[in-house]
């Protein structure tokens, strides 16, 4: 009995699902003596400390979104009225409960906006449908929870698509007055 695998059967899903979970990927140390040149001793307790320390927090793969059909990843900007406090805690549940939502923080900043939503859906069509659905049409009163919101479409072409690791990496090393290494 053979099986055709494909990026979106439930054994692949699990997989990746699994490597995102904390301490489920080990990094491979060959691989890293290669790069640095250092002893494998060294790279196992060093990694062993950052995760001590609490900055390593877990190993997991980069995916490209789009082969699953995702497109389009939308940053929103909310102006939201912070004093309607249960309005605002019945819009963070249902956004805790949204796969489409992959990053909800508060921000500060020129204008009036105090939080940020980053979102990942199939086109602009079903974004709008979406989020009218589970918001706006599901929440009574988002409408005024939600004084005032900008939306933006990430888009093709990137023109610069950085690493937020690798970039952290080199601000480190800049502020310390030490050269890129690599």
């Amino acid at each position: 009995m053979s099986s055709v695998m494909r990026l979106d059967d439930e054994i692949r899903l699990k997989i990746l699902s699994a490597l995102l979970k904390q301490n489920s990927v080990s990094p491979n140390i060959r691989q890293l003596q290669r790069y640095t040149g250092y002893h494998k001793a060294t790279i196992k307790s060093s990694l062993d400390f950052l995760s001590k320390e609490g900055l390593l927090t877990g190993f997991g793969p980069k995916f490209d979104f789009q082969k699953f059909g995702y497109r389009l990843e939308v940053l929103s900007f909310f102006q939201a009225d912070l004093t309607e406090k249960g309005l605002f805690a019945k819009f963070l549940a249902e956004a805790k409960k949204d796969p489409n939502i992959y990053f909800l923080s508060g921000v500060v900043g020129s204008g009036n906006w105090n939080i940020m939503a980053r979102h990942m859906y199939r086109d602009i069509e079903s974004y709008h449908r979406e989020v009218n659905a589970k918001y706006f049409e599901k929440i009574p009163g988002m409408h005024d929870l939600m004084k005032g919101r900008e939306i933006f479409y990430v888009t093709e072409p990137f023109y610069k698509l950085a690493s937020r690791t690798d970039s952290l990496v080199e601000l480190v090393r800049k502020s310390k007055g030490v050269g890129n290494e690599d």
